[in-house]
């Protein structure tokens, strides 16, 4: 049971990869610190704590949010999923498992952010969003190939530091690939 809420604080329930987690929590604590702190989900990391590296990015509603920019109490009642989240029992999700595969990380600290920020892009990519680097905007031009270029410009709200990104882009275009092929087999 959550304490009881204060004139600078607010009871809410966060719904994190599918558990509902009653808190009490200061008006201006962020959905980061919540996360790390209160619910001891480590694996969104603080990085910059400005929204400007995407360490701490996570799921809401199935968008991708840099945690640390987002407010607790705004993602009331909303499905949060963080890395912790996206595997199915022992099955890493495709794109956790393509990272793997590919060596998609080196240090490691901006991996769940960037796994989170590609299960969105592919996500985005699918439902036939545009990005800046789509050349041909228009409805009726469809889903642009999602292209190295376009896997850079839609990932490029994440930083690496230690720079893996040419494995990153590599593990994006598989675990899309794999799922437009599951999605496929699925339809058929």
């Amino acid at each position: 049971m959550a304490p009881a809420p204060t004139s600078t604080s607010s009871a809410v329930t966060l719904h994190v990869n599918g558990e509902k987690y009653p808190l009490s929590v200061d008006h201006r604590t962020t959905l980061l610190d919540a996360l790390r702190e209160r619910l001891d989900l480590t694996g969104t990391k603080k990085g910059c704590d400005q929204g400007q590296c995407g360490a701490c990015t996570v799921l809401v509603d199935g968008r991708r949010t840099v945690a640390c920019l987002q407010l607790a109490v705004a993602a009331e009642g909303r499905e949060i999923t963080t890395v912790e989240g996206l595997a199915e029992g022992e099955r890493l999700h495709p794109v956790q498992q393509a990272f793997l595969d590919l060596d998609g990380y080196q240090c490691g600290y901006c991996t769940p952010g960037q796994i989170c920020s590609a299960v969105a892009v592919i996500e985005e990519h699918a439902a036939g969003w545009p990005s800046a680097a789509t050349g041909d905007v228009r409805p009726e031009a469809g889903v642009p190939p999602l292209t190295a270029e376009e896997i850079r410009e839609r990932m490029s709200g994440n930083l690496c530091r230690c720079g893996a990104y040419v494995n990153i882009v590599e593990a994006v275009a598989r675990a899309a690939g794999a799922q437009a092929a599951r999605t496929g087999e699925t339809a058929a």
